[in-house]
């Protein structure tokens, strides 16, 4: 367990920090039982590749599991960074998941996210212990698969690491609240329509998301080229060891 490490000194970190109280991600209670069962089960799978991707990884490389904690102490710091949407029942906040995925690959991304929410919910309360399947599902699972799609698309178009980098944050931020507008709706609409609620939630969102979501693009690109000027060493570890040969 000692890539949990790094993960709770960060905690430790923020709770020592003066803050005001707000719910993260989707709140403790949002979702009715068996919709939070139903993003339990649909993030499990995932979860369960992430971890014996992270077990393969490890037998070959024992730094694989430090490289994960600093990752995942990495989201865990930039997602604990909220703006209440009040009429959403949750928050905008950056989620660091594009990140992860260009640095560790899609399935660790998830395995990140979920360390991250669970010692949020756990620690802080933020999000919850029943929403965090439907919270790993959006933050981990689609933002994971959204960013790194994007990264890999761009460079096969030609663009350089960085501007890709760049893409895959921003593309991954606006993937996970489109998709938490969509849990969000379809777990609280009742009898009303679907799209029309999920449609007014994504808006709710825009004022907030869409500055963050380039912030969070220009965080990952940023980190990105960090790492091929400073620590190339580093980078040799991560999905983007062919740049760490470039660079030599």
């Amino acid at each position: 367990m000692g890539y949990l490490v790094i993960p709770l000194a960060a905690v430790l970190s923020v709770l020592t920090l003066p803050s005001y109280s707000c719910a993260m991600h989707i709140s403790e209670g949002i979702l009715p039982f068996n919709w939070a069962i139903l993003w339990f089960a649909a993030s499990a799978p995932f979860l369960a590749v992430g971890l014996r991707t992270l077990a393969r990884r490890s037998e070959r490389d024992l730094s694989s599991k430090p490289l994960l904690g600093m990752v995942a102490a990495v989201v865990f710091v930039i997602s604990c960074m909220p703006i209440p949407v009040p009429t959403a029942g949750t928050c905008s906040h950056p989620c660091g998941t594009g990140l992860a995925a260009v640095l560790l690959g899609p399935s660790l991304g998830v395995v990140t996210a979920a360390v991250a929410l669970l010692i949020q919910a756990l620690f802080l309360s933020h999000g919850g212990l029943t929403t965090w399947g439907a919270n790993l599902f959006a933050m981990g699972v689609v933002g994971s698969m959204a960013g790194f799609l994007t990264f890999r698309g761009m460079r096969r178009c030609g663009a350089g690491p960085v501007v890709a980098a760049f893409g895959a944050g921003l593309i991954s931020d606006w993937a996970t609240y489109a998709t938490t507008a969509m849990i969000l709706a379809a777990g609280i609409r009742g009898a009303s329509p679907f799209w029309p609620l999920a449609g007014k939630i994504a808006l709710a969102f825009v004022p907030t998301q869409l500055p963050l979501g380039i912030i969070e693009g220009a965080i990952t690109a940023g980190m990105v080229s960090l790492l091929r000027r400073k620590r190339p060493d580093l980078l040799a570890r991560t999905a983007l060891s062919g740049l760490a040969e470039v660079n030599r």
